[in-house]
C-alpha cells in the first residue's frame, strides 16, 4: 500500500493493525492499495437470475420478499428492484421497455437441491418472466453488463434498511411508477447473512444489525436529462430516508457532506479520523466519501 508521503507498507492483522481495521471499510480514504492477498472460496455454478413481476403487483412482491428473504438460508439470496425491462433480447419484445418489479436470485448451494429450493418461490406468484436457472458464476456477475455501457449520466442516493414497513412500501412504489428514464432504477439488497455475524466495531462498517442496503439510482446517457434523474433519485431518498437506520454503503454514495459521513460510520467515525491523521495528516486522499484527520 502506497501512504500519502509516498511510502510503501505492508498491511495485515499484525503489520500496521490499525491501518489493516481502518481499509476494511473506510473507503479510499488512507492509501493506494497496489497488491492483495484474498482468501477465495471456490464457486462455479450457480442457479441464479431475474424473476420479473406487473408493476401492478409490486406491493404484494415487496411484502412477500419482505417476509421470505429473512428466513432464507445464507446460500439464497436476491435483490428486489424496481426497473424498466431492456429492449432487445433475450427479454421478449412485449416487455420492452415496460416498467416492472422483480427479483434478481442467486442460490450457490447444492445444484441438485435449486429446484426444491425455488418451489416455494415459484408458487408464490407465476412471474411475468422466470429467468432462473443454472449458469457460471461469472455469467451472473456479468449478465446486466451491456444494459449499462461507460459513459452515461448517473445520480445516487443510497440507505441502510432494518425494516421494510408497508408505509415505506407504498412510497416505494409511488416512485417505483415514476422511474424517469429506462436505466433509472432501485435496489434492495439483503446483507443480514454473513455479514451479521461480524461485530459492529470490528470493521470499520458498523451497519451489521441493517439487513438490506438499499440504492436509488436515476441514469441516463443523455445530458439534457441531468435534472429529470436528479430530482427523482433525491425526493425519493428524502420520502424513504425516514424509514432507514440512517447512513449508507459508501460506494452507493455522492459528495453528500461530512454529517452523512460521519452517519454511516457512527461510532467508527472518531477511531477512524485518528488513523487518517497518523497517516495522512494532510487530508491527501479526500476525492471519496471523505473521512477527515483530527
Amino acid at each position: 500500500m502506497v501512504l500519502s508521503d509516498g511510502s510503501f507498507v505492508t498491511v495485515n492483522s499484525k503489520q500496521n493493525p490499525d491501518l489493516y481495521w481502518a481499509i476494511r471499510g473506510g473507503g479510499g480514504n488512507f492509501g493506494v492499495i497496489t497488491s492483495f492477498v484474498f482468501k477465495l472460496h471456490p464457486l462455479k455454478m450457480v442457479y441464479a437470475g431475474p424473476m420479473l413481476y406487473e408493476l401492478s403487483q409490486a406491493k404484494q412482491v415487496m411484502q412477500w420478499y419482505r417476509d421470505f428473504i429473512v428466513k432464507a438460508p445464507n446460500e439464497l439470496t436476491g435483490f428486489f428492484a424496481f426497473l424498466s425491462v431492456p429492449p432487445g433480447p433475450p427479454f421478449p419484445e412485449d416487455l420492452h421497455n415496460k416498467k416492472m418489479c422483480g427479483v434478481v436470485w442467486a442460490y450457490s448451494g447444492d445444484m441438485n437441491k435449486a429446484e426444491k429450493v425455488f418451489q416455494p418461490i415459484r408458487a408464490f406468484l407465476k412471474p411475468a418472466l422466470d429467468f432462473v436457472g443454472q449458469l457460471p458464476f461469472p455469467a451472473l456477475q456479468s449478465m446486466f453488463d451491456p444494459i449499462y455501457p461507460t459513459g452515461l449520466q448517473w445520480y445516487w442516493r443510497a440507505d441502510f434498511v432494518k425494516k421494510l414497513t408497508d408505509e415505506a412500501i407504498d412510497i416505494h412504489i409511488k416512485f417505483g411508477n415514476a422511474l424517469p428514464t429506462p436505466l433509472s432504477t432501485m435496489h434492495l439488497y439483503p446483507i443480514d447473512g454473513a455479514a451479521a455475524k461480524v461485530g459492529k466495531s470490528d470493521t470499520p462498517w458498523a451497519y451489521r444489525d441493517a439487513v438490506w442496503a438499499g440504492v436509488i439510482v436515476g441514469g441516463d446517457p443523455d445530458p439534457a436529462n441531468k435534472e429529470k434523474i436528479t430530482k427523482w433519485t433525491k425526493d425519493y431518498f428524502d420520502a424513504t430516508h425516514p424509514y432507514s437506520a440512517g447512513g449508507a454503503y459508501v460506494n452507493f454514495m455522492m459528495d453528500e457532506g461530512e454529517e452523512r459521513v460521519q452517519a454511516t460510520y457512527k461510532h467508527n467515525y472518531k477511531r477512524l479520523s485518528r488513523i487518517k491523521k497518523k497517516y495522512d495528516p494532510n487530508n491527501f486522499f479526500r476525492v471519496n466519501q471523505n473521512i477527515r484527520p483530527t
